[in-house]
């Protein structure tokens, strides 16, 4: 009966001549399946996406169709039962965030990785798959360099030398009116978490943003600003006014002058951490009489010299004078368990506190060799430095730039024959359960209970999993796994037309990114079912972006939770960071979001686009005779090369067609023309707008619940999904279904899984290639 289905829906398009899609059925009996299963995956794959047929062709019933694909699944679960493959991941290299979350955790210091190591590549959609964290000698230098540089600032080197630091506001931030995160009854300004390596002078040099010609905005009438460092105010200075606004007319270099004179502050400064604002008194929020009807965005104009003074650049330099730090600082707290009573105690304490941290930061107990090799290290940087702290400082230095520390490892058993299945040993579990959930290295409950070897226990394993999601470094899981996944990331490189979209700033993508940091981090924090981040009616907002949505009833400054009165806005789907990382910069892609939604919300990416894909016809500016996009897009899909993707990719996209190129509604589209968002999806079901689509999506909510399932297994075990990894995932649909899909009984389905808590042996292949 199954193979009398792939013989009429399947085969006329799928056969030795043509192979549609890459894909041959005609000779692959389906009585056969253990040959090729990895083609019968991709089978199951089109046909739980409803591509295939495609639109237009013959189809089964749908109890028929489903029940086809049922009883493919159930024939691959049962082949992966009888043959288990966990695969083999490559050796992992920490990449920039696991490296700066480890020395957050391992020194208790905050680091900018993006400034000390070059970017890595992504695979799968994710920046810590494996295979692709590749070794350079560049990289190499990168990781040595930063070895140094975090050893120094941690202990506090006195020989530090004076730098300096730049924290840029960008060109498209509004700092006319209170900005998130600012001391209260302030405007504008840069918020800074800024970490003094030494007890010494700093000085502090602010520039402002200048028209075209570098003329100082704002400078019509007195302004307050001021510097406040850990909530105090250490410089208030009265900027503009007549007698500043005449010498900008007059001399703009003198000017500038002048002001960076005004503004500089030189002040002592002890080790550690400090938050500096600098920023100005808020004032009248009344515009001005030539500016009734502002845009949003303040800066439009780039030779306007009205409005308010902004702060365009904060220049930290020091420290001058520098001395070793005199009081206590995180980092040093975290370093220093101990403190030598006198020269003969020395080489004890050294020992303590080096064989702690590198027992954390190899994530495992030290052998006497590693105990040599770090009190080799320590005296050679005792006898340079002439100090105890700088003989640590070289300890620490010879830990970070370990391979033991940069690299994870997990060996094969001495035992083990070639493809051999086993299972991970306690210490490797525990290292990938903390990079999975946590992003870094695990604590020390977690490698105390790995080295008893107690982690491996089920009920051990779960009230670990529990305490870590509860621990606020699982706020990794929204930052790395759930801005990669959902393209979040792709909102700070993303830069609207101006022209277009007048009102977008840097003021509304940051708000962009905060409503959906916070939203997906109530559903994982609140244990919510995973489909709440396409059907819930709340979201988050503060009052600019309320403005963009058109809520009302939003005042006052920060960001709160309210409930939606429009299901247009329900889910992920209604959020402005969607839909403007879907979108190109001068309009809106229908394209693009149907993609998107195909990718990471159903599961079943289209394939590749040929090379040779025409553009599509844009509206002449000037042009009375404009065309929709769903004309245009529809003259685009008639070559019958692109119909067959397009079908189903542009009913989604036309769908959003509401929301204009940065999420806000509208009901024309960018020529002006009314939107028809009506459509049929690629089963047969009709949708017409937003709020129909995301209820079709949600109609079986397994499949979504699937690609949330893959994603998330993918970015745990750190490499691509393969053929035989499927039926994992529909295990672990099909169990979560009866704890309707809470967040945390997919994290723990996922740690309990094959690929999760096992490793394939190396093949006699790949020992080969290992050896040469």
């Amino acid at each position: 009966e199954v193979q009398s289905l792939v013989n009429r829906y399947c085969v006329d398009c799928h056969n030795a001549a043509e192979a549609a899609g890459g894909m041959e059925l005609e000779s692959q009996p389906i009585e056969n399946l253990a040959a090729n299963p990895e083609l019968w995956e991709k089978v199951v794959l089109k046909i739980r996406g409803n591509a295939m047929p495609p639109v237009g062709e013959p189809r089964p019933d749908l109890e028929t169709y489903h029940g086809f694909a049922g009883w493919l699944e159930n024939a691959l679960d049962e082949l992966a039962d009888n043959n288990p493959n966990p695969g083999r991941p490559a050796l992992y290299r920490l990449n920039r965030t696991e490296y700066a979350n480890a020395i957050r955790d391992l020194l208790a210091l905050d680091v900018e990785a993006d400034d000390l190591l070059p970017p890595d590549n992504s695979s799968y959609g994710f920046d810590n798959i494996a295979d692709v964290l590749t070794v350079s000698p560049a990289l190499l230098e990168g990781y040595l360099a930063a070895a140094d540089r975090v050893s120094a600032i941690a202990v506090g080197d006195p020989d530090f030398a004076p730098e300096e630091t730049n924290y840029r506001a960008r060109s498209t931030l509004s700092q006319d009116q209170y900005i998130d995160g600012m001391p209260l009854g302030t405007r504008g300004g840069i918020l800074i978490e800024h970490n003094f390596p030494l007890d010494g002078v700093y000085e502090f040099n602010t520039t402002f943003v200048g028209n075209s010609v570098d003329g100082i905005r704002g400078l019509q009438f007195p302004h307050q600003f001021e510097i406040n460092i850990d909530g105090k105010q250490e410089r208030i200075v009265t900027l503009g006014g007549q007698a500043d606004y005449m010498q900008m007319l007059e001399n703009t270099a003198a000017s500038n002058e002048t002001v960076a004179n005004r503004t500089r502050l030189r002040i002592r400064m002890s080790a550690g951490v400090h938050t500096i604002a600098v920023t100005f008194a808020e004032k009248t929020g009344a515009f001005e009489v030539d500016q009734l009807q502002p845009f949003e965005f303040f800066n439009f104009d780039p030779v306007y010299l009205g409005g308010v003074p902004q702060v365009a650049n904060v220049q930290i330099r020091g420290p001058f004078g520098g001395e070793a730090p005199s009081g206590a600082t995180a980092s040093r707290d975290a370093i220093f368990s101990c403190r030598p009573a006198g020269a003969d105690d020395e080489l004890l304490c050294a020992d303590e506190i080096l064989s702690t941290l590198a027992r954390r930061a190899y994530r495992r107990p030290l052998t006497e060799i590693d105990n040599q090799i770090l009190r080799e290290f320590f005296e050679e940087g005792r006898d340079y430095k002439g100090t105890f702290d700088g003989g640590i400082q070289y300890g620490v230095r010879r830990i970070l730039a370990s391979p033991e520390f940069m690299f994870r490892v997990e060996r094969d058993p001495d035992d083990a024959d070639p493809g051999d299945v086993y299972e991970l040993t306690d210490l490797e579990l525990a290292s990938r359960l903390s990079f999975f959930l946590w992003s870094s290295i695990p604590d020390d409950e977690l490698l105390d209970l790995a080295a008893e070897s107690r982690l491996s226990n089920v009920t051990t394993l779960e009230a670990q999993v529990r305490r870590m999601l509860a621990d606020p470094k699982a706020d990794a899981l929204v930052d790395n796994f759930a801005a990669q996944w959902l393209h979040l990331r792709n909102l700070d490189s993303v830069e609207p037309d101006s022209v277009a979209f007048p009102n977008f700033d840097e003021n509304l993508r940051r708000a962009f990114h905060e409503e959906t940091t916070r939203f997906v981090s109530s559903v994982f924090r609140e244990d919510r079912n995973v489909v709440d981040l396409l059907t819930a009616e709340y979201t988050f907002v503060n009052p600019r972006l309320a403005r963009h949505y058109r809520l009302e009833g939003v005042h006052g400054d920060g960001f709160r939770r309210v409930t939606l009165n429009d299901p247009a806005r329900y889910g992920l789907l209604g959020h402005g960071s969607i839909l403007t990382v879907t979108s190109f910069a001068h309009r809106t892609s229908p394209v693009v979001r149907g993609k998107w939604v195909l990718e990471n919300i159903l599961g079943t990416p289209p394939p590749i686009p040929p090379d040779n894909v025409p553009a599509l016809d844009e509206n002449a500016p000037d042009s009375l005779d404009r065309e929709s996009m769903r004309t245009r897009l529809e003259r685009h899909r008639a070559d019958p090369n692109c119909s067959s993707c397009h079908n189903i990719m542009d009913p989604i996209g036309f769908a959003l067609e509401n929301f204009d190129g940065i999420g806000a509604w509208r009901d024309t589209d960018d020529s002006g023309l009314p939107i028809n968002a009506a459509g049929e999806l690629a089963g047969g079901i009709p949708i017409d707008g937003p709020t129909a689509l995301r209820e079709a999506l949600v109609a079986s909510p397994e499949q979504f619940v699937g690609t949330v399932t893959e994603k998330l297994l993918t970015y745990a075990i750190g490499r691509g999904l393969e053929y035989y990894d499927m039926p994992t995932v529909r295990s672990i649909v099909e169990n979560v279904e009866r704890s309707d899909y809470r967040f945390s009984s997919i994290v723990l389905e996922i740690v309990n899984s094959q690929p999760f808590r096992m490793r394939r042996a190396a093949s006699g292949d790949e020992m080969q290639v290992a050896q040469q």
